[in-house]
């Protein structure tokens, strides 16, 4: 049998409060608690969930060497931005431009990801 994604771990100083951002955020849902893990996931046979683990004291001081892209419909993007600051995320800058085809934003936790334009804004 070959390899699949399970979870995507995520270090977390709060971990029920970051499952808790990122269950909201997609629109997804607590699937277990326990000591030191809470995974979130669309639904219990979802085929990839988010698992987040405690990220002992040191605190995050660079960037991410590895995100989440996010997408959705061009009609939806700028409010899904404003709900996704309103869930605590906020803009950062990380050396863009201004002219890519994303937002950078961080979680609760300092977590980048980013909001991309949909596909079918991207072909020409």
């Amino acid at each position: 049998m070959p390899l699949r994604l399970h979870h995507i771990v995520i270090d977390a100083h709060d971990l029920p409060s970051l499952a808790r951002f990122w269950a909201d955020a997609l629109r997804w849902r607590i699937l277990s608690v326990r000591d030191k893990e809470v995974v979130v996931g669309a639904d219990v046979d979802a085929p990839v969930g988010l698992c987040f683990m405690p990220a002992g004291s040191t605190r995050k001081t660079v960037k991410n060497r590895v995100h989440m892209d996010l997408t959705t419909t061009a009609d939806d993007r700028d409010s899904e931005i404003a709900r996704l600051i309103a869930l605590g995320a906020r803009r950062v800058d990380v050396g863009q431009t201004g002219r890519e085809s994303w937002d950078v934003l961080a979680d609760p936790e300092g977590n980048e990801f980013c909001v991309v334009r949909p596909k079918s804004t991207l072909v020409s």
